[in-house]
């Protein structure tokens, strides 16, 4: 019944930001509500009837073909004497844990032993099971699985011994939870879950660390620890990188600061005195940390960014004689750290390009290396080969790539030696005429936004462009070697295009802090900037142009259609974060307020209501044709902000498409052939929605 004296367009604009919680589409947040099943039912169908073709079948049939190649890179961990490994193709679609030997797997052809084949325990069991993670002790075979029913953050765990082959019988379990375990010795692990009655965070993640031993039903298992129901999380993480094992425990206050503590094996816990926002890595004796925000101590002053090292015997003993292991630059900053051997691997990026230095400590003081045989263009990736770093003999993986190479897995034994290659990944589209450039976009400040260009080495004016970036979380973007956009997209004319936005961590803690909380439209702003820059230089027009983004990125795709229409064709929004009113509120979302800040506070509502486009988003405009795509299964990112959107846009007029398929969790699908579909849908969408046809570049 429509209501007297309420005119129809203030009816459809709801919610409005002025009137952010009259929000009719809330029965789409009932996951698993009918009348929200179909909702999702009947927009499937549209949309696959739509765009679900036989060119889509094509596609994603080849498109999970290059999923599914055998002779793509098997990346392992070492634990042991055995390289282990998850696989999926065709055969094993949900995955094959297996392992091998270091002298088996740099064969061309190596043979491998089957652990556990995850298709046949979920046939036998009914479920709908993936392998999430395994947890492990050194020098053991048990190891806790964490099986998760689709793709679901939220696992069920259970011991299972990799000797045998089977799961121990009145071993560990547990019922389904988020969160994880860790072992401290044979018949301790330490759990980190909101399994319980008052276990859990108000954003869904464990409250306490609890010490289950083994016999003991896990809701009897002793607190050691606990946090305030309001922080984001609290985990332990055992280390036997000492000459005892002993716990470390870090409370997440929220996504960007925490606290820690140590307890040692008698079961004494100190914290340690120091500032909340850092990153910290202990190893024996030593320990590394980088800063968020400059720090006074011992009558110096660090800046941000700094990596500091210092002995922990004589940290605990009160010095604060820091050595100065890394200093940030305007455009050079740390992307993360770790130990092996004794060694801290410092991995930067430095204008964009990656670097790598290592720094081992001794009495004196510390020694420096750079890493060698690594080039410094391209994405360069280097971890460890040991799962358990009180395991590594310093032995490195490395992992290099750029949007024409596929991806070379090398290893750097001892972690000084030149590298050699394990495994070459195959050539999975015809990169021939094809260039990769770099270049700048001057933003709405003046700030530069680099982003890199891969396509054709002649300009049309006229390219079919797909652009994509995140921007959030201090996470760096890297323009990697992408099989799906390769060869739908630039083997058949089209042009790539990857935006490195603040909000992310290319360039450092001040490169994110510019692009969250209130600045996250920067961010936003940021992305219309490159977009408006390929017009600019004549590499294609606006209705060309077709956006994807995720997650993050999808309050930045849905901010292009409400704030920036005119500057692209059509608009592809993945598993997305979109109602910034209610999002603290939706699974996971509290433990976001570091990022955009806490909608129920007024003065950070007048911010977060700015880049809330399902609340600005209104009738009359040119906004470009959009898809918004997540899952049912994804228990971080609620699917009710694609579902209202989608459903808000279209009582609006708009061309507005939705779809969400039953399980993949925060992602696009549980196995290749799903993850494949997902994709390509959204492919086929976007070259429609710019007129392009497969091919034909300069189409009109």
């Amino acid at each position: 019944m429509v209501k007297k004296g309420v005119p129809l367009k203030s009816r459809i604009e709801r919610p409005t930001a002025s009137t952010p919680d009259d929000d009719p589409y809330l029965w789409l947040e009932k996951i698993e509500g009918g009348r929200a099943l179909n909702f999702v039912e009947r927009q499937n169908s549209r949309t696959l009837r739509v765009f679900g073709g036989a060119a889509f079948e094509r596609d994603r049939d080849t498109l999970a073909a290059i999923y599914d190649r055998p002779d793509k890179i098997p990346y392992v961990s070492r634990r042991g004497e055995h390289l282990h490994n998850l696989w999926k193709d065709a055969t094993n679609p949900r995955g094959l844990w297996r392992q091998t030997s270091l002298a088996e797997f740099r064969k061309p052809r190596p043979a491998w032993e089957t652990v556990l084949d995850i298709d046949r325990l979920a046939a036998s069991e009914r479920e709908d099971w993936l392998l999430n993670s395994t947890s492990s002790l050194p020098g053991s075979p048990r190891n806790i699985l964490s099986l998760s029913r689709g793709g679901s953050d939220a696992v069920t765990l259970r011991e299972f011994d990799a000797d045998t082959r089977s799961f121990v019988a009145d071993g560990f379990a547990m019922p389904e939870a988020k969160g994880g375990v860790d072992w401290l010795d044979t018949d301790t692990l330490l759990l980190s879950s909101a399994h319980g009655e008052g276990m859990v965070t108000s954003s869904g993640y464990a409250r306490t660390v609890r010490l289950w031993c083994r016999g003991e039903p896990v809701d009897r298992a002793e607190v050691i620890f606990e946090t305030a129901a309001d922080h984001m999380r609290v985990y332990g993480r055992a280390d036997h990188t000492g000459a005892v094992p002993r716990t470390w425990i870090i409370d997440r206050i929220d996504f960007f600061n925490h606290r820690i503590w140590l307890r040692d094996h008698a079961g004494t816990t100190t914290k340690l005195e120091l500032p909340t926002g850092i990153w910290m890595q202990a190893h024996g004796n030593w320990f590394a940390m980088k800063l968020r925000q400059p720090w006074s101590t011992g009558g110096r002053t660090y800046a941000t960014d700094a990596v500091l090292g210092i002995s922990l015997s004589a940290f605990l003993a009160g010095s604060r004689d820091f050595s100065l292991l890394f200093e940030p630059g305007p455009r050079r900053a740390l992307q993360e750290f770790f130990w092996t051997a004794g060694r801290l691997v410092l991995s930067i990026l430095d204008e964009l390009k990656p670097r790598f230095e290592i720094c081992t400590p001794f009495a004196t003081g510390w020694n420096r290396a750079i890493l060698g045989g690594l080039p410094d263009i391209g994405v360069v990736d280097v971890w460890p080969l040991d799962c358990h770093p009180s395991d590594s003999n310093g032995d490195l993986l490395a992992n290099m790539q750029d949007p024409l190479t596929p991806p070379s897995l090398l290893l750097i034994e001892r972690g000084v030696e030149s590298p050699t290659v394990l495994k070459q990944a195959p050539k999975t589209f015809n990169a021939d005429g094809l260039v990769v450039t770099q270049h700048e976009a001057i933003s709405i400040d003046g700030e530069r936004i680099p982003y890199v260009q891969t396509g054709p080495a002649t300009e049309t004016g006229d390219a079919p462009v797909y652009m994509t970036a995140y921007g959030g979380f201090g996470l760096a973007v890297k323009p990697n070697y992408n099989s799906a956009l390769g060869k739908l997209w630039l083997e058949r004319g089209g042009t790539l295009v990857q935006a490195n936005l603040r909000g992310g961590g290319e360039f450092g803690t001040r490169w994110h802090d510019a692009g969250r909380l209130a600045g996250k439209k920067l961010s936003h702003d940021d992305f219309a900037a490159v977009a408006a820059d390929l017009v600019r230089r004549g590499v294609t027009k606006a209705k060309r142009i077709a956006a994807e983004g995720g997650s993050n990125g999808g309050i930045l795709i849905t901010n292009m259609l409400t704030r920036y229409p005119e500057r692209f064709g059509a608009l592809f929004c993945t598993i997305p974060l979109i109602d910034m009113r209610r999002y603290t509120k939706l699974l996971a979302g509290a433990s976001w307020i570091a990022e955009y800040g806490d909608p129920d506070k007024p003065e950070e509502w007048d911010w977060l209501k700015t880049y809330s486009a399902y609340h600005n988003a209104k009738p009359g405009q040119p906004y470009p044709p959009i898809l918004i795509a997540t899952t049912r299964r994804d228990d971080r990112v609620h699917p009710g902000h694609a579902r209202k959107m989608a459903a808000k846009l279209q009582a609006m007029g708009y061309e507005a498409y939705f779809y969400e398929p039953a399980a993949g969790g925060h992602g696009h699908g549980k196995d290749n052939k799903e993850r494949a579909g997902f994709e390509v849908l959204g492919f086929e969408f976007l070259k429609s929605k710019i007129g392009w046809q497969d091919g034909e570049a300069s189409a009109s």
